[in-house]
């Protein structure tokens, strides 16, 4: 056992060498040089060796050490990690900032503009002071529990300096600093490996790795940016005074922070940075702006997945000027050519764009791109690049004017166009290119959801020839499998469960998987309310398909066009025969005394207290269909702020509408639980 005189000089090592970090890694301000605090930590390390019944989970011994993870624990949050609405010019700023005065009945109110750090949020729970959990925020609501990933960051602290609450989390942004970012390519191209595209994915990859040794060598950083859940304990009463507090216990706080007392300071500090971000050691996208009273914050409270009391000022896309050498066609899952740019390869704000979108021929007829153009491509965040238009004063006379193929480029087969909608499609549903993107669809996750099936090894499949139409992948054997390149036993064996596992999924998921046009998740789960298999759709007119609410002509069309192709109904039967579940138990006839019961609603704007999908499912448990668009089949329209164009199409039909509080009132409730 360690005596009095080792117990005291551990703690004043780890005080100590706590206050160092804070020093170098929080206030950027180190007070002694590398080789004395190396010989501080090595004394430390010395000590606890020789004593490690004295090792516990907050010594600055103890950031890296943990063994590889198998995986990551799933991390609920207890206060949602929401998302933020967007405004990408003035005007939007301003329209929040009324929405929001008028809500606090025109009381004034200061805010907070921070620098949007263009990395990964994370929450860091501490009790009685010392890190017990840091998680990723996921979904919002549930993350991933990167503990011991996140204790190799160094201004992450380990344990709070004194004065904490019992329970406290902190909620900020991992990154990678740009030197570090140029760094680890630098050694990455040196050992003959891949470079990663750019510090934002880069460093979230960084803190998803199983080994906390990796994450360790990554070198990232973090700011945090706000207070979450808070047991115990003062805290301040608005979020400025709260990152003071936060600094005070140990944090690293971003010195760009700025109080703002009106619109015009959000202004100025947003063109100050439009300006100079490219002086900044790592990548921002954008300003946060909160507002600053926490009185105010829980009065506005949210809608749907955002803060009312804060918005992201977003930066103006990225562009850039290069040579657009080709117009590609990509051939989709339902047939549609989709043309793309085939660039002269040009770095955008630290990615390298060598493709863009060009949407449809009639935006490239409308914007005049040509082939040979030099244009301007722009990338906007995780958007995928895309061809705003023509540097036209560049133009030699050699530039080629796009036009659309007559024939499909995989297949040879006629292109057809309807009069009703901008895309071209191939009029081949046996085109090899749509079997493919078909394939891709029918295994991902929002489908029959096969695991182990991706693009990869969706392509390996149709030209080995082991699968040439979605029955086939019923029918695969391990053999055929492990005979594929890289194949293994485990995966091979993993692929089949998976594609065992699939022919239970319910008739919507299914209905979805077969790619029929315009047959979504939405569409699919109309469908199954009337229709309890296969069978039964497949023999629906057109005339009956139009009666169900939700349902249009274009959409009942283009399913019954689906079930008089002989080839979707072979494949179906061979479904059946593999034993693929294709029917579902006849569903209760809706209660009539329901106060929707037959009614069909549509949900448009922003409500004032709850969200969309919130609102949709109060309509549905109340006996109500939902559907996403307004036609004369439409009983209510409930509208919020900004409905957009289903107003005025339920103002020309003569369409009821509604606002929240009058469905509230109509459905019998005072209120509805947000």
């Amino acid at each position: 056992m360690a005596d009095d005189f080792v117990k005291k000089r551990v703690n004043t090592l780890r005080q100590d060498l706590n206050h160092h970090n804070y020093r170098y890694y929080v206030l950027d301000d180190p007070e002694v040089s590398d080789a004395h605090y190396d010989e501080l930590m090595r004394e430390l390390r010395q000590l606890e060796e020789a004593h490690p019944e004295m090792v516990t989970s907050d010594s600055p011994t103890q950031r890296v050490g943990a063994a590889p993870l198998e995986s990551f624990p799933q991390a609920v949050h207890a206060t949602p990690m929401l998302s933020l609405g967007n405004a990408f010019d003035m005007d939007d700023l301003r329209a929040w900032h009324r929405r929001a005065s008028n809500l606090l009945d025109d009381h004034g109110f200061d805010m907070v503009a921070e620098l949007k750090i263009d990395g990964l949020a994370v929450s860091l729970i501490y009790e009685n002071g010392s890190l017990v959990r840091g998680a990723t925020r996921g979904d919002g609501y549930r993350g991933e529990d990167v503990t011991q990933n996140l204790r190799t960051v160094r201004a992450i602290p380990l344990s709070l300096m004194e004065g904490a609450p019992p329970v406290l989390e902190a909620r900020g942004e991992v990154y990678m600093p740009l030197d570090a970012f140029r760094r680890l390519n630098e050694e990455r191209e040196a050992r003959g490996e891949p470079t990663f595209a750019n510090p934002r994915n880069s460093g979230a990859g960084s803190i998803r790795q199983l080994d906390p040794r990796v994450t360790a060598s990554r070198r990232l950083e973090v700011f945090i940016y706000q207070a979450g859940t808070v047991q115990g304990g003062d805290m301040p009463e608005s979020h400025w005074a709260s990152l003071s507090r936060l600094g005070e216990l140990g944090f690293r706080i971003n010195p760009n922070n700025q109080r703002c007392y009106n619109l015009q300071d959000v202004e100025d500090y947003y063109r100050s940075w439009v300006e100079r971000r490219e002086d900044l050691p790592y990548e921002v996208d954008g300003v946060v702006v909160k507002i600053n009273p926490f009185g105010h914050q829980q009065a506005l409270g949210f809608v749907g997945r955002e803060p009312r009391w804060a918005i992201a000022y977003k930066f103006p896309a990225e562009r850039a000027i290069t040579k657009l050498i080709h117009i590609g066609i990509n051939v989709g899952r339902t047939g549609s050519l989709n043309p793309y740019a085939v660039l002269e390869p040009v770095n955008i704000r630290g990615a390298t764009v060598k493709m863009a979108t060009l949407h449809n021929e009639d935006d490239i007829q409308r914007k005049d791109i040509r082939e040979g153009d030099w244009v301007w491509v722009e990338r906007a965040g995780e958007v995928i690049p895309q061809v705003i238009g023509p540097v036209e004063e560049r133009r030699t006379g050699g530039e080629m004017p796009f036009e659309m193929p007559e024939q499909c480029p995989v297949c040879g087969t006629l292109v057809v166009k309807s009069d009703d909608e901008a895309m071209h499609r191939c009029s081949n549903s046996s085109c090899p290119a749509q079997f493919f993107e078909l394939l891709k669809h029918f295994v991902g996750k929002g489908a029959m959801d096969i695991d182990g099936l991706g693009e990869r090894w969706c392509l390996a499949l149709i030209e080995a020839g082991l699968v040439s139409n979605l029955s086939d992948l019923y029918y695969l054997e391990k053999e055929q499998l492990l005979a594929l390149d890289r194949m293994g036993e485990k995966l091979a064996t993993r692929v089949l469960d998976n594609v065992e596992k699939s022919k239970e999924r319910p008739l919507e998921r299914i209905l979805v998987a077969l790619g029929i046009l315009h047959v979504g998740s939405e569409v699919a789960a109309l469908l199954t309310q009337q229709y309890s298999s296969l069978d039964e759709l497949a023999q629906a007119t057109v005339e009956e398909l139009t009666e169900i609410p939700g349902i249009g002509p274009k959409i009942a069309e283009s399913i019954r066009a689906y079930f008089l192709v002989e080839d979707n109904l072979e494949v179906i039967e061979r479904l059946r025969q593999a034993g693929v579940v294709l029917f579902q138990e006849p569903k209760a006839a809706p209660d009539s005394d329901l106060p929707l019961s037959g009614a069909t609603v549509c949900v448009t704007g922003t409500l004032p207290t709850i969200s969309r999908a919130k609102a949709e499912a109060l309509v549905r448990q109340m006996g109500g269909n939902v559907t996403s668009s307004v036609s004369r089949n439409t009983t209510y329209l409930v509208v919020g702020e900004n409905p957009g164009s289903k107003l005025a199409t339920a103002e020309r039909l003569g369409t009821e509408i509604l606002s929240e509080e009058q469905l509230v009132e109509l459905v019998g409730l005072e209120a509805v639980d947000v």
